[in-house]
């Protein structure tokens, strides 16, 4: 009781004073035995369905860890004392099981701090490379897996700041890793340094719409920086932990074996960086080495890609997505636009792909043409592969067969790709003889595997695909009506052997080998628990119900736990708004009430626990079809879609429709505010990380593809800023003070609480330091669901309405 009255007692103070330094808080002992629970580990499995590895880290990193050296350069986040990306996912433990096995066998010979990552197989899936953290830098170790043994190749050494760090030759014995140059010069303090000009830049002319990135370069020190840091020495290291020089030092982004390793592909980026773009669009070149690290040829050299036509399928010129043939030994692939990278070019194809075989300088070969925006290829043989293209616009994608020896080719699907209903699955692969994932080819017939969602449910699948007559013979259609099985990957489909995942409610996902050939038998390999054991009981279904112009809806509804028939509860409706082009995909459901309960950091499901209903993940579809755009009237939408599930949930007796609580993260934090703007639905509303004033990303933002001067009373009317006069109802804003997402800026939640706080309306501004887009220390997601929990008992489950006041007062005079 007196820790209760302590917690209020700063909760009302921080809504007394503007602002107040406030220690980091804990949520309430229900929803922290949640929060604080040990989650199962990661699993990675080799391709033969043999051997395991389990993969432990902490749930949650520490302030501290956030609060160790950062620099923000090119739109990277990295260390510059250990080398490594600064918000890089660590494991701390490993363990190895064959798939047989009943217990796994502890990993020995860890370092005494193990912070691993960048985990990559050998060839032949007998070993595993990967990187640890030391506080001083960054060392490579290989992983055993038959001896479930550790060993360490290098010293503290490791540039693992940009691209591929690790890559493996074929021979099993050798890997190429990028390490520090010995010439690298210490970085500058842009701290303390004394500018010697001011910086200018300038425009030609030419139009240069692009997205409002973080994280940009900004002045000739950050250059210098950044070149410091992507700079590299390539070295040639054996599992013994030899070491030799195989290239000189350079800012390498990426490196690529051919299939047969005689040779790798090796991009470098060059001068001159950019103010306006990311380091993946600076000028870069590729060279092809052989195994031995000579030079065999320049195939790429690309300009900074700083202007391009307007449209999100607008793309640069000259080759691009350059990679090898998986199913050749040597051969180099690659796109190029036809229609001049421009969406507003008529163009009969779109697309081109070429090839070329070593030694690389021959004329290139074309092989294929798209009529939409290429977007992918899986390698068959010399006569049988399968690629892709897509149009945003019209959301449509191809699927072609083609034969890559003469050119031809036939669309074998055509369809709109949020069409779920008729997703057809995606193409199995095995490994070839190089150890590189082709098309899984019997008797010319390729193989499907889909997610199998239907207007019935889900019900994953495998189907035949006939070449020659193009039709599909249905192999396995799971059939659970109580569990969620997932197809995770064939392990051989001669023997009809399948790795599978299958959860329910209650079940933890855990791993099994389905044969199909066998009457479906099922082998389990992992027997994870339900760490959530609290959870088990709680009532979760599908709701489905109807807008207000038709459109079929649905959410996850969780009723509270102990709920009691007949009584009417508080409840909280969290969402994420999508948009769609025409009404049928927008109706589609992939809510599946089979799905394991879990309650992540950014969850509202905690809050079954203290006596809320939860509309989960309820959905916000927002429809324009023909020439209409979405967000044409995004704003009746969103509000018709909040409408439509409260009344749902409100028709089937479970709430108080008048203490309803909104809430959503990055564009659902938008749709809150803009919800609590334009209706009078909620009590109160939660809006984490969101933006606000969409003139601030003038270039287009989510889904809308018009400039602000192109249609500037959208962008008007979509800005909750705008319409901050209008606001009244109470709003928790929480924002990651280093949130490094394209568009929500820290400036739009400050900006938008000053505005409602000038213009009196409830507002509470919540800056968690160190916190990128999504939280990830311990104590700021613990304090996060702290902030969420008072502000939801004060102005949602505890909250008296003007009915209730009079009943109230009534009662006391009487």
């Amino acid at each position: 009781m007196k820790a209760t009255l302590q917690l209020l007692i700063v909760f009302l103070c921080a809504n007394i004073y503007a602002q107040q330094s406030l220690q980091y808080q804990q949520p309430s002992q229900e929803i922290l035995e949640l929060a604080n629970a040990e989650l199962a580990p990661g699993v990675q499995i080799d391709s033969k369905g043999e051997q395991m590895v389990l993969l432990y880290r902490n749930q949650y990193k520490s302030i501290a860890e956030l609060s160790e050296s950062e620099l923000r350069l090119a739109g990277l986040r990295i260390n510059p004392v250990t080398n490594i990306g600064s918000r890089t996912n660590y494991y701390t433990n490993l363990k190895v099981k064959h798939t047989t096995d009943k217990d796994p066998k502890q990993v020995s010979g860890l370092p005494e701090k193990p912070r691993l990552s960048n985990f990559r197989w050998s060839p032949d899936e007998t070993m595993i490379a990967c990187l640890n953290t030391t506080e001083n830098g960054v060392e490579v170790w290989v992983l055993h897996i038959a001896d479930a043994k550790v060993s360490k190749l290098t010293d503290a050494n490791v540039n693992a700041n940009m691209g591929s760090t690790l890559n493996w030759f074929n021979d099993n014995e050798h890997l190429l890793v990028k390490m520090l140059p010995e010439d690298r010069q210490p970085l500058i303090d842009t701290a303390i340094a004394v500018p010697t000009g001011p910086t200018v830049s300038v425009s030609d002319g030419e139009k240069a719409q692009n997205r409002t990135y973080q994280d940009l370069l900004k002045t000739p020190n950050d250059e210098f920086n950044f070149e410091q840091l992507a700079r590299s020495e390539i070295k040639k290291i054996s599992i013994q932990g030899h070491v030799s020089g195989f290239l000189d030092a350079a800012m390498y982004r990426g490196i690529n074996f051919s299939p047969d390793g005689k040779y790798v592909m090796v991009t470098k980026i060059k001068r001159p960086f950019s103010y306006l773009v990311t380091y993946s669009r600076f000028p870069n070149e590729s060279i092809i080495y052989d195994s031995q690290g000579n030079k065999i040829q320049l195939v790429n050299d690309v300009p900074l890609d700083e202007v391009r036509p307007k449209g999100f399928m607008s793309t640069r010129m000259g080759k691009r997505n350059m990679t090898w043939r998986s199913d050749k030994p040597s051969t180099l692939v690659w796109t190029e636009a036809l229609d001049n990278g421009d969406p507003a070019v008529e163009a009969p194809f779109r697309d081109a792909v070429y090839q070329v075989d070593a030694p690389f300088n021959g004329d290139p070969k074309l092989i294929l043409k798209t009529k939409q925006r290429f977007s992918g290829i899986q390698w068959g043989d010399e006569k049988h592969a399968i690629a892709f293209d897509y149009w945003w616009n019209t959301r449509n994608t191809k699927t072609y067969l083609f034969n890559p020896s003469n050119g031809e080719a036939k669309v074998i699907y055509d369809r709109n790709y949020q069409d779920v209903y008729s997703d057809p699955g995606s193409f199995v692969r095995q490994k070839n003889k190089f150890g590189k994932y082709v098309l899984n080819m019997e008797n010319n017939k390729l193989f499907l595997m889909g997610d199998g969602y239907t207007k019935d449910g889900q019900f994953p699948f495998i189907d035949e695909y006939d070449i020659n007559s193009e039709k599909t013979k249905r192999l396995y259609e799971s059939d659970y009506t109580d569990k969620l099985e997932t197809l995770n990957s064939a392990i051989d489909m001669k023997k009809g052997e399948i790795l599978v995942r299958i959860e329910s409610q209650t079940e933890y996902p855990n791993y099994y080998i389905r044969n199909i050939n066998k009457d479906n038998a099922l082998t389990a390999i992992t027997n994870f628990e339900n760490p959530f054991k609290s959870l088990e009981s709680v009532d979760k279904r599908i709701i489905n119900y109807k807008r207000n112009d038709g459109l079929d809806l649905d959410g996850t509804l969780y009723l509270p736990l102990n709920y009691e028939k007949g009584k009417k509860y508080p409840m909280i409706l969290w969402a994420y708004p999508r948009e769609f082009k025409d009404k049928a995909s927008a109706s589609q459901s992939t809510a599946n009430p089979n799905e394991f309960v879990y309650p992540y950091w950014g969850s509202p499901i905690y809050w079954v626990t203290k006596g809320y209903v939860v509309l989960d993940d309820a959905a916000f579809p927002i429809v324009g079809e023909g020439n209409e755009e979405p967000n044409d009237s995004f704003r009746t939408q969103l509000v018709a879609n909040g409408k439509a599930a409260i009344d749902a949930v409100d028709d089937l007796g479970y709430i108080n429709r008048k203490k309803v609580a909104v809430g959503g993260h990055s564009y659902g934090a938008f749709m809150t505010a803009n919800l609590l703007s334009h209706s009078n639905l909620f009590a109160a509303g939660i809006a984490r990380s969101g933006a606000y004033n969409r003139t601030l990303t003038p270039f287009g933002f989510q889904s809308e593809e018009r400039s602000y001067w192109e249609a500037p009373e959208i962008y008007y009317n979509m800005s909750p800023f705008m319409h901050a006069d209008k606001m009244k109802t109470p709003l928790l804003l929480i924002h990651g003070v280093a949130d490094n997402n394209s568009g929500t800026y820290p400036l739009q939640s400050e900006r938008y609480f000053n505005a409602l706080k000038g213009l009196g309306a409830p507002v509470r501004l919540v800056m968690l330091p160190k916190e990128s887009h999504g939280y990830r220390a311990k104590e700021s997601i613990m304090h996060m669901l702290w902030e969420q929990d008072q502000w939801l008992n004060k102005h949602v489950k505890n909250k008296i309405d003007k009915e209730e006041k009079i009943e109230n007062d009534a009662t006391l005079k009487n």
